[in-house]
């Protein structure tokens, strides 16, 4: 008689993509609390350092170059030295920075430490949602992307009672570094729980089977496309356009709102609720599109036409905002602009999951980066003519803003057009460049 000892369990957790993709939101989280300290300080910096809407917008364009850049060369260095590793890079660079920015005395300092933490936060989109392709299928990549990005409006609608409290207490420079401290925490969290689904010891072989099955995991990847054969193909314009055409809007609500709601005669205590609201509709939204299209898909419908059906949504919605220039009620603004921001983040969540939809894991993350990038030149744009044209108009008391909120809610449709053109199945999707939709 032979004797055989007996088998360990391996130790598993179950779900455990999910717990990636919600470590995936504390980033984002924390990305947000970082980058919203300055808009929310904004109104009282202007005081104190003599700037006009113009020299605002100067400093917001910096962060915006520097992120603008920064999602291309992050995008393509994330799918070259894996998501761990750079995820762990950017969270601690964009950390420091924020420890730093205190030292800033004025107009130019100022500029130059939001141009440093805007390349540093730049890595986050591509790397999370190269995450969410690495650990995800299709009928749930809609809600994990949703999940990781509903961070930015969790952070942003948090930010005031953290920011502002700080700031009426102890100053801007407190307020600027409280937040940059939570990043050094989370990568502590992220370098214990993350590994691809293929080498991660915790994953069970139910789930490692599920996301085998998608055939979208890193092991099953093989070939990465040149940036000129990614920019040869149309969905991937498609893709950039997703971005570039709709998340300008929404830098102007986490960077403009609190100055909006100042030009339209409303005191930022008593209007506290309106700059928290939006970011919490906002949130809801991008479940909304997440869930909204996995619930599509499992009745059936194609995974194209699934996704474009909420991007329709988004499309309509966001033209919500224009109602806003008629009047200068609290509650109707605080109405028009959640709905539309609503509608905004429904959109974005397909906008955000549209490259792990198209390209293989090893060209996930530069895809998400271009996007980053054009949505990055679309703000800088963008919030050149608002300071310009809000000083310019400055003398019109509460309409100063009209025709930037008109143009606002009328650029994400002309994206939806976008979309609805140009990402489909072609040519490449039967030479095996892009996957079928």
């Amino acid at each position: 008689m032979t004797y055989s000892e007996p088998s360990i369990a391996r130790r598993t957790i179950s779900h455990l993509r999910w717990w990636i993709a919600a470590t995936l939101f504390l980033s984002t989280v924390i990305n947000y609390l970082d980058r919203q300290t300055l808009s929310l300080l904004a109104p009282y910096l202007k005081v104190q350092y003599h700037w006009t809407n113009t020299d605002y917008a100067y400093i917001v364009i910096a962060f915006r170059a520097a992120y603008s850049i920064g999602q291309t060369v992050f995008g393509r260095l994330m799918d070259r030295i894996g998501t761990r590793r750079g995820l762990t890079f950017t969270v601690a660079a964009y950390s420091l920075i924020s420890l730093l920015t205190p030292l800033a005395r004025g107009l130019y300092s100022f500029g130059l430490f939001r141009f440093l933490l805007g390349a540093a936060e730049s890595g986050n989109w591509p790397a999370a949602t190269k995450a969410v392709s690495e650990w995800f299928p299709k009928q749930e990549r809609g809600l994990a992307t949703a999940f990781f990005d509903s961070g930015s409006s969790i952070g942003g609608a948090i930010a005031p009672f953290i920011v502002l409290s700080i700031y009426f207490r102890w100053g801007w420079r407190p307020a600027v570094v409280v937040p940059g401290l939570l990043g050094f925490l989370w990568i502590v969290l992220w370098r214990a729980i993350y590994q691809p689904p293929e080498l991660h010891r915790l994953i069970s072989d139910d789930e490692r089977t599920l996301i085998a099955q998608d055939g979208r995991h890193v092991g099953t990847d093989s070939g990465t496309l040149s940036l000129r054969d990614l920019l040869k193909l149309p969905q991937t314009w498609g893709a950039i356009a997703a971005r570039t055409l709709t998340d300008p809007v929404w830098f102007f609500v986490t960077d403009w709102f609190p100055i909006y709601l100042v030009a339209k005669g409303i005191d930022l205590r008593s209007g506290l609720l309106a700059v928290w609201v939006p970011f919490i509709a906002a949130d809801l939204g991008n479940f909304f599109g997440g869930i909204a299209s996995g619930w599509l898909i499992k009745r059936g419908w194609p995974l194209g036409a699934a996704r474009k059906a909420v991007v329709v949504f988004g499309g309509i919605g966001v033209t919500l905002l224009i109602p806003t220039i008629f009047t200068t009620n609290l509650l109707a603004i605080t109405f028009f602009f959640a709905l539309a921001t609503f509608s905004y983040a429904a959109f974005s969540t397909i906008a955000n999951v549209l490259p792990s939809d198209l390209y293989r894991s090893t060209s996930v993350a530069t895809v998400s980066g271009f996007g980053g990038t054009g949505s990055g030149i679309g703000t800088i744009i963008a919030f050149l003519l608002v300071g310009h044209y809000s000083d310019v108009r400055q003398g019109m008391a509460t309409h100063a803003f009209d025709p930037i909120v008109i143009v606002a809610g009328l650029i994400p449709f002309a994206g939806m057009l976008v979309v609805l053109l140009v990402v489909r199945n072609s040519k490449a999707t039967q030479q095996g460049l892009v996957r079928a939709l």
